[in-house]
């Protein structure tokens, strides 16, 4: 039963991370336009979830790094990241994009004399589609950055959501099971009732029909109210994902300056 369980939930989660991508393809390839070289290249460097994808390092930490492992990719996603979220700091962020490629062009060519000298022609080849690469996006800083602050300013409006949205279907799954409790348990005190006026005299037990009788009645107001309480949130969800779809489509006509 777990196994089957851990199958299906598996099941979910590479649906849900299909669907992810799929919205990323999408709304990259709105955000870059007709420029297939730009797509091409931040498809292969914007994330999903940047708060989970990017290094909690500084920045200087992670260059450090880069400097002795040859291997700048980590700060280059912190930079895009970041420059998305200091806009302020635009200019600098542009020059460090550019530093960057420039450190990795320089890496890079050092690794591509080696493997060529090897005779590794697969790997020379693909170092140097690497370097072109780097190249592109030093020449195109602003574009790129341009197009990583729209992609990951949308990106976190949509987890954001999603994270409410989950919290909102826990509280949701809880106010169901609690539900389900106390029926169960409603239930079993009726039926424990009827058991015990079984043994009762005559006037004791038409006490005791009128005191359940009287029970009843609470738990159906109880019942009622508790319905009310799930028909109320269940028309706040709705409104919350009016509002949400409602967002989306005004920031979609904002990016394509209606």
């Amino acid at each position: 039963m777990w196994k089957w369980k851990r199958k299906e939930e598996k099941k979910g989660e590479k649906k849900g991370e299909e669907k992810g991508e799929e919205k990323q393809e999408s709304l990259l390839k709105e955000l870059c336009g007709d420029d297939a070289k730009l797509y091409g290249l931040l498809s292969n460097y914007l994330k999903l979830d940047p708060s989970a994808a990017i290094s909690k390092k500084g920045l200087d930490i992670l260059i450090e790094e880069g400097e002795r492992s040859g291997n700048f990719r980590p700060a280059v996603d912190k930079v895009l990241f970041e420059g998305s979220q200091n806009p302020g700091g635009r200019e600098g962020y542009i020059e460090a994009i550019q530093n960057l490629a420039l450190k990795t062009i320089h890496a890079t060519e050092q690794e591509k004399e080696k493997v060529e000298k090897e005779g590794l022609t697969d790997r020379a080849a693909s170092l140097g589609s690497r370097i072109e690469d780097q190249k592109f996006m030093s020449e195109r800083a602003e574009d790129v950055l341009n197009v990583a602050s729209k992609f990951y300013n949308e990106r976190l409006v949509e987890l954001g959501e999603s994270v409410s949205r989950d919290a909102r279907e826990e509280v949701r799954r809880t106010a169901e099971f609690e539900e389900r409790r106390i029926g169960r348990l409603e239930k079993e005190g009726r039926e424990t009732s009827k058991r015990e006026r079984r043994g009762m005299g005559r006037a004791e037990r038409r006490e005791a029909e009128k005191r359940d009788k009287a029970e009843e009645l609470a738990a159906e107001d109880r019942r009622e109210a508790r319905g009310e309480e799930r028909r109320e949130a269940e028309r706040k969800e709705q409104r919350t994902g009016e509002l949400e779809e409602a967002g989306r489509e005004a920031r979609e006509r904002e990016r394509r300056g209606d």
